[in-house]
């Protein structure tokens, strides 16, 4: 079956041409009796020479796809506008959560504050006794800190 990403079937893009199924050989359809005349050489160097235009444009769907998704899911990412010398409450995971605080424990840790953006979306966090945290931060697990 043809990928939806790339619009080919990966057999063809291996061997630049379709896949023929046993049952066509032993019981000749249509196809199979096209394929097997003496033009299948001429058309088999034919595939050949342009199944690498074909890898090609496969590829360019495939980026193409890639880059939609990545649009559809930008589009509606919320960024939340933090920068350098903000605090921020962190959200606490499951396994930093004290067991015996039940479910009415806190769910945020903090405040901290934010020392330096290191990638898109992410932050580096001190401690209000000012010591570094050992990793970065997404965004998505903060939340601005009101005094």
């Amino acid at each position: 079956m043809p990928k939806t990403s790339t619009g080919e079937t990966p057999y063809s893009l291996v061997y630049g041409t379709d896949a023929v199924i046993h049952v066509e050989v032993g019981e000749p359809s249509l196809r199979y009796s096209n394929e097997s005349g003496p033009g299948n050489d001429e058309s088999r160097l034919q595939d050949l020479d342009e199944v690498e235009e074909r890898r090609d444009m496969a590829h360019i769907r495939m980026v193409a796809q890639k880059q939609q998704v990545e649009r559809y899911y930008n589009k509606r990412s919320k960024m939340q506008p933090l920068k350098v010398g903000d605090y921020v409450l962190m959200t606490k995971t499951q396994a930093s959560k004290y067991p015996n605080e039940g479910k009415l424990g806190t769910n945020w840790d903090g405040p901290y504050k934010i020392v330096a953006g290191a990638n898109k979306g992410s932050f580096q966090l001190e401690t209000i006794e000012e010591k570094l945290l050992q990793n970065n931060w997404n965004v998505a697990h903060l939340k601005y800190f009101h005094f």
